[in-house]
C-alpha cells in the first residue's frame, strides 16, 4: 500500500516513464538522508536537483504536451504519471515537489493559449531544463483575481505593465512567468490579461524570498515592463478561465504531495515505535498506539484510493463529462486535510522523536500543514464543493463506466476545458451504485445508511434562508457531503485494485466515525434548528466492531517496521 523505494517499479506506466521515476528515486537515495536533512536545515537552494531535472529532461518529458513535443514520443501531459512523480518528489521533501508544482502552474496558461510562439518558446525552455512560475497572487489581495493591482497601460504598440506579485514560487530562476493583470482602460472582466514575462528583463525586479525555507517563494515587481502582442496569452474572460482551469490541472498535485509526505513519515514512525520498549513493553503493544497506527494506515489508504480514482475521471473528462470539477477540490481540501490527521496520529505515538533534527518526520510535521493552505484554503474549496450537492445527491444521470486510465496518452482536454462556469449544471452517475455493490462490507454498509440520511436532512430540514447565508453552518454540511463523495471513489478504486476486504472495512470504520463527528458539529451550530438537531443525533453511529479484522490490519502495519529506511 505504501510507497517503498526499495521495491518501487511503476509497472502500470510505459518504459521511459518508469525509467525516469526510478532514476529520480535513485538520485535521492544516493544522496542520502543526512544530506537531505542538512540541506533542509541550512536552506540550501537545490541547484543539484534542478541540474538532475535538466540532465534527465524530467520536467520536459512530463510537462510538455504532445502537440508541443516536436515528435518526441516520450513527451506528453499524462496525469497518471504526473501523479506518480508528484508523490515521489514529496516523499523526499516538499521543496523538491514545489519546484515541479510551480512549473506545472506556470505552464498552464501557456499551454492553454492560442499564442503558438509562446508555446514553442516554453517547450524549448523546458527542453533546456528551465522551470516556470505562476504570477497570480498579490500581497494585498492573495489570489483574488477581481482585485488585481497588476495594471497594463496601453501604449502605441502594446502595453506597459506595473505592479507586484507575491508568493510566486521559482521566481528567482524561472525561464518564463505567466502573469495575471488587468488593463487600465477596460473595466471588469473584459480587461483581464494573462501575459508572459521574462524575469531576466531589466524592468523585472526580484524583491525577496518571502519564506524562510529552501524554496524560493518570491515577491517581484514589474516597472513599466513592455508587453507586446507576442507576450499576450489570454485576454478578457478567457484570461479568467485560464486562471481557474490552470488550478484545475495543477492543484491536484497537492493531494499526491500529502500522500508522499505521509508515506515517508509512516515508515519512520512505525519503525521507531515498533522497536522501542517502554515500561517493559514494546510501544506498539499498547492498545491506543495500535489504534493510532491502524487509523493512520486506513486514512492513508483512503487518500491513495481517492486520488488514484480521481485521475481516471480527470483523464476521461470532456465537455460532456465535467465530473472532475467536483473531485478536484476534494483532492485539494479533503485529501490534504487527511494528510495532516495522519501526521498527528503518528506524532502522538512517537512524541518527542518527531522533533529531532536528524529525522524526516520533523520536516513532515512542518510541510504537511502547508498543503491544505496553499490554494484557497479548506473553506474556499468546501464552498465550491457545495455547488455540486443538489445534482449529485438528487439528480443522477447515466454515464458510461470510467475505466482505469494508465494508458500512455496525452491529456489534451486539460488545455481546452472551456469557460469556467456552469458548475451547478454538472450531473453525476448514481453515487449509490458503488455503495450497493459493497453492501457485504459491514462498515461500508453502515456508512451508506449515514450517507442516505443526508438526503433526508436536505429534503425534510434543509437550511433556511438565513442558514444559507451562514457559511459556518454550510461548511459543516459541506464536510458531510464531501465524505459521501470521498467514500464513493474509495469504493470504486478498491473494486478496481482488489483491495483487501479487511483494509476496506477499516477505512469505513474511520468514515463512520467521521460522519458522526460532523453530525455532532452540525448539532452544535448556533443556527441549527430542532429538526436538524434531531437528525444529527440520529446519525451518531458506532462502527461495526471486528477485533479479528483490526488485528489483521495491524499485522499489515507492523510488517512495515524496518521495511524502508532512507540511506544515511
Amino acid at each position: 500500500m505504501l510507497f517503498d523505494p526499495n521495491t518501487y517499479d511503476p509497472r502500470h506506466l510505459d518504459d521511459e516513464s518508469r525509467r525516469l521515476l526510478r532514476a529520480t528515486v535513485d538520485w535521492f537515495e544516493e544522496r542520502g538522508k543526512r544530506r537531505l536533512v542538512a540541506d533542509d536545515q541550512a536552506k540550501v537552494w537545490y541547484t543539484d536537483f534542478l541540474d538532475f531535472v535538466a540532465r534527465e529532461k524530467l520536467f520536459a518529458t512530463f510537462c510538455t504536451p504532445a502537440a508541443e513535443a516536436g515528435g518526441d514520443p516520450a513527451k506528453r501531459w499524462d496525469a497518471a504519471r504526473n501523479a506518480a512523480l508528484s508523490e515521489v518528489l514529496a516523499f523526499y521533501g516538499l521543496q523538491y515537489w514545489y519546484a515541479w508544482q510551480v512549473t506545472v502552474l506556470g505552464l498552464g496558461p501557456i499551454w492553454m493559449s492560442d499564442n503558438a510562439a509562446a508555446r514553442r518558446k516554453a517547450a524549448e525552455l523546458l527542453d533546456r531544463g528551465a522551470v516556470f512560475a505562476f504570477g497570480l497572487s498579490e500581497k494585498e489581495h492573495g489570489a483574488d483575481v477581481y482585485s488585481t493591482d497588476m495594471v497594463l497601460t496601453p501604449t502605441g504598440d502594446g502595453f506597459t505593465a506595473s505592479g507586484g506579485k507575491y508568493y510566486i514560487g521559482n521566481g528567482n530562476v524561472a525561464g518564463m512567468v505567466s502573469v495575471f493583470g488587468r488593463r487600465a482602460d477596460v473595466e471588469g472582466p473584459d480587461g483581464y490579461v494573462f501575459f508572459a514575462v521574462d524575469p531576466r528583463h531589466e524592468r523585472f525586479e526580484l524583491v525577496k524570498n518571502v519564506v524562510d525555507s529552501q524554496m524560493y517563494v518570491s515577491e517581484f515587481r514589474l516597472h513599466d515592463y513592455p508587453v507586446t502582442a507576442a507576450d499576450v496569452l489570454h485576454t478578457g474572460t478567457d484570461a479568467f478561465s485560464a486562471t481557474l482551469n490552470t488550478v484545475n490541472v495543477g492543484k491536484f498535485n497537492l493531494c499526491t504531495a500529502s500522500i508522499g509526505i505521509d508515506e515517508h513519515a509512516f515508515h519512520e514512525a512505525v519503525t521507531h515505535a515498533h522497536n522501542r520498549v517502554l515500561y517493559g513493553k514494546r510501544v506498539t503493544d499498547f492498545p491506543h498506539v495500535r489504534q493510532n497506527f491502524v487509523d493512520a494506515y486506513a486514512r492513508l489508504a483512503a487518500m491513495k484510493l481517492f486520488a488514484d480514482r480521481s485521475v481516471d475521471y480527470f483523464r476521461s473528462a470532456s465537455p460532456d463529462d465535467r465530473r472532475y470539477l467536483l473531485f478536484n477540490p476534494i483532492t485539494k481540501m479533503k485529501v490534504t486535510s487527511e494528510g495532516e490527521r495522519v501526521i498527528d496520529l503518528l506524532w502522538d505515538v512517537i512524541a518527542a522523536k518527531g522533533f529531532e533534527k536528524d529525522t524526516y518526520f520533523t520536516m513532515a510535521t512542518r510541510d504537511i500543514r502547508a498543503l491544505p493552505k496553499l490554494e484557497g484554503t479548506v473553506h474556499v474549496n468546501l464552498a465550491l464543493v457545495l455547488k455540486f450537492l443538489p445534482n449529485y445527491l438528487f439528480h443522477p444521470t447515466d454515464y458510461p463506466e470510467v475505466p482505469t486510465r494508465h494508458d500512455p496518452a496525452d491529456d489534451g482536454f486539460f488545455w481546452r476545458q472551456g469557460p469556467a462556469r456552469g458548475l451547478g449544471g454538472i450531473t453525476f452517475h448514481d453515487w449509490e451504485t458503488a455503495y450497493r455493490e459493497h453492501a457485504h462490507v459491514p462498515n461500508a454498509a453502515r456508512f451508506h445508511e449515514q450517507a442516505r440520511s443526508l438526503r433526508t436532512l436536505l429534503a425534510e430540514a434543509a437550511p433556511d434562508e438565513a442558514q444559507q447565508r451562514d457559511l459556518d453552518f454550510l461548511l459543516t454540511l459541506g464536510h458531510l457531503f464531501t465524505l459521501v463523495v470521498y467514500g464513493q471513489l474509495v469504493l470504486e478504486q478498491a473494486e478496481i485494485t482488489g483491495l483487501d476486504a479487511d483494509v476496506l472495512d477499516q477505512v469505513f470504520d474511520v468514515l463512520v466515525r467521521d460522519f458522526s463527528a460532523y453530525a455532532v458539529a452540525l448539532h452544535g451550530k448556533a443556527s441549527s434548528t430542532e429538526a436538524q438537531q434531531r437528525w444529527a443525533v440520529g446519525q451518531v453511529r458506532k462502527p461495526v466492531v471486528d477485533q479479528g479484522r483490526f488485528d489483521r490490519v495491524w499485522e499489515r502495519v507492523a510488517a512495515l517496521s524496518g521495511a524502508y529506511e532512507m540511506r544515511p
